[in-house]
């Protein structure tokens, strides 16, 4: 299990190098993941401030999903956060997957987004 937790750690760092060089100070669209529920920030590490935030633990979310872990509550999450940072005037960001793979909830997430108008 530890190695299991390196080996998330190792692709953390590899994925967040590559969006420091790419980023050209854009604001990073952050996941996080857990077993029953999904997270999204807009994060503008220029002025260390977070600009939006969505997740399923919101009380109108939770009222019509049944569970947090579906690619479906993960797509509200993409929409929701979308909507917030278009709100904040962010419309281009740079995806930070952290150590997930890019598919199911992470996937969901980020097509939910890009549709609803962010741009990355």
């Amino acid at each position: 299990m530890a190695n299991a937790k390196k080996l998330f750690e190792r692709r953390k760092q590899s994925v967040r190098s590559r969006i420091s060089r790419k980023s050209a100070d854009r604001p990073r669209l952050s996941v996080f993941r857990s077993g029953k529920h999904i997270y999204a920030q807009v994060i503008d590490d220029v002025k260390g401030v977070t600009v939006a935030a969505a997740s399923t633990l919101e009380k109108d979310m939770r009222s019509n999903l049944s569970t947090g872990a579906t690619a479906d509550a993960a797509a509200q999450v993409g929409k929701l956060i979308a909507e917030r940072a278009k709100t904040a005037g962010v419309g281009q960001v740079v995806f930070d997957r952290g150590g997930y793979r890019f598919h199911g909830r992470v996937k969901a997430l980020a097509d939910a987004a890009r549709e609803s108008g962010l741009d990355f």
